[in-house]
Parts: structure tokens; sequence; C-alpha cells
């Protein structure tokens, strides 16, 4: 099969740890001997986000002032670099050589006229206390959002159109190459009118430019690998309920956290009306989730539009 495997960012960082180089290597091999296995049997994109680390670039870029501050698509073509090199090194490792594994630097078609430029969303950096966040807002003119208990920076987060690089990925699958790409959700661009193009402020969605390369690809299935369970309906209450398997109309009632679930279940709900599987579970439990123990899975043949867990 041709699956795309999304990262979450718990893969890469986990809450609260220092965004170390040795902490982004350690994750990142536990991530990928989990992934491992799938990767020797199937034709396997490896995607992933970089929130954190594009954000902890953008501060690093704010404290040197003999320069100009990079802007964000810079910013996210060198976390593209950074994080795929790791993923990279990692899997050719955890599969001893049995797989040639490329990482390559992708960007994603945007449209500048996408109201998410008028309204950030995106979750990007460390995260701060209510007057360090309004110290930040002040001084770097940035839009500050709650996370939590915290806050954090958010940028724009405009819909993903296609994949540039989509045919180039395909041929290298058709090779029997495992890729890295779209870190980040991809470097954002715009087509002018000469075909050239341009890049965006802005940070795509990583779950969702993970959709569009499914799409792209078509591949037969997208696994967004979190440190969740389940996709949860009325989750963090007393009337929380798991779902097992769901349709895209079984879940077009319900809502879900936007920073979080539910770019995931947008993207899952894209991909069931392709026509193809969609898996959101804990990447430590990745064959457990393969084998519909535990996580969600949405597609468009499901009785009822929605499956609880124990029911």
């Amino acid at each position: 099969m041709r699956i795309v495997v999304a990262l979450g960012g718990n893969a890469l960082a986990r809450r609260g740890e220092p965004m170390t180089a040795d902490h982004l290597r350690t994750n990142v091999r536990g991530a990928c001997q989990a992934l491992a296995g799938l990767a020797r049997e199937h034709e396997v994109v490896i995607t992933h986000g970089n929130g954190p680390q594009v954000g902890l670039l953008a501060l690093q870029n704010l404290a040197y002032q003999d320069v100009a501050a990079y802007p964000l698509d810079i910013l996210g073509a060198e976390t593209q670099g950074m994080i795929g090199y790791v993923i990279q090194q990692e899997l050719s490792n955890a599969l001893v050589g049995e797989r040639e594994v490329a990482a390559i630097v992708t960007t994603t078609e945007v449209d500048e006229s996408d109201p998410a430029f008028e309204r950030p969303t995106k979750l990007i950096g460390p995260t701060y206390s209510a007057q360090d966040a309004a110290e930040a807002a002040a001084e770097y003119r940035w839009t500050i959002a709650k996370d939590g208990g915290a806050f954090r920076r958010v940028v724009p987060s405009p819909h993903p159109l296609r994949i540039m690089q989509a045919p180039l990925v395909s041929t290298l699958l058709d090779n029997g190459t495992l890729v890295v790409c779209v870190g980040g959700g991809g470097v954002p661009v715009r087509t002018d009118s000469k075909g050239r193009q341009i890049g965006m402020q802005a940070v795509v969605d990583k779950d969702a430019a993970s959709a569009a390369l499914t799409a792209d690809l078509g591949a037969d299935m997208l696994i967004m690998l979190t440190d969740g369970d389940f996709v949860s309906e009325n989750w963090g209450t007393p009337e929380q309920r798991d779902i097992l398997t769901a349709s895209p109309e079984g879940l077009s009632t319900m809502k879900f956290a936007e920073g979080s679930m539910q770019p995931k279940v947008e993207a899952a709900v894209r991909v069931a009306e392709a026509g193809g599987r969609a898996l959101i579970g804990p990447l430590d439990r990745l064959d457990d989730l393969l084998a519909r123990k535990v996580g969600t899975e949405i597609r468009s043949d499901v009785e009822g539009g929605v499956v609880f867990v124990g029911k």
C-alpha cells in the first residue's frame, strides 16, 4: 500500500521539554523505530510538524539584530531541512539500510486571498505566561492566542491547494525510496501570473497538507499519529465519547478543538471523501492502531455514521 504518515508534534518535542537537538533526535529515534515495520512493507511517505521549531528559529532570528529577520517561508524551509535530516537518518538506522530514505524540501501552493491571512490561528513557538506574551506581542507585533493554560504566537494557516513536488515524491516511491517531505505543511507559496512561485508569510497546517499530498499521490491511507488514543466527542467533559469509526457525514455535526483535533478530523474527512482511509491514533501503539484495537478510523462506508468505543 501507499501510505502517508503524519508525525504529530509529540513525536518531535514533548510539551514542556527543552527544544534541544538531543531531545529532537531522541524523540525522532523512538518514532522511527515504531515506524520501521510499516516502512519495510509499504510505500511510505513521512510528513511532520514544525510549530515549536519554526517558532524557536524565529526567536533566535530576532536575537541577532545586525540583519533583518528572515521571513517565515525561509524559516519553514530551514525546519524542513533540519527535521527532515534527523528523520531520514534515524529511519535509515532503524531499517539498518534495508530501504533508501530521501528527505526533500517541498512547497505547498496556497491562495493569497485565503481568509486565513486575516485570521491567524496556527500556534508556533514556545509557550508564554500572560505577561511575557503581552510583552512579546508589543515588541514584535505578534498575534497571541491561548494554548491550554499558557499563551503562544499564532500565524496565518491558509488552506493547501496542492503539493508542488508531488510528482517527484511519486517517482521516488515508484523506485522503492521512502520519502520524508511536507515538513511543517511545506513552505507556503503562491503562483503569480508568469508561473513563478513566491513565498508567503504563513505556516500551512501539517495534517491538511498531508491530506493534500495523499490526494496528489493517490495514496491508499493517511495515518495521523498523535498522543491521544481516540478522537473524542465532547473531549474533556463528563459526556466524552471516544470514536472508533466514523464517516464524513457522521462527523459533520460534531465540533472539535480548533487548534489541535479539528485540523486532523478535517484532513481525515478530505481523504475519506476521496475514497481513501484515514487513521488517527497514538504513535506508541501503532501496531494496535493498524489492527484497529485503538484509534479512530474515518472512511466513507460506515453504517450509522459513527461507531463509538464500547458500543
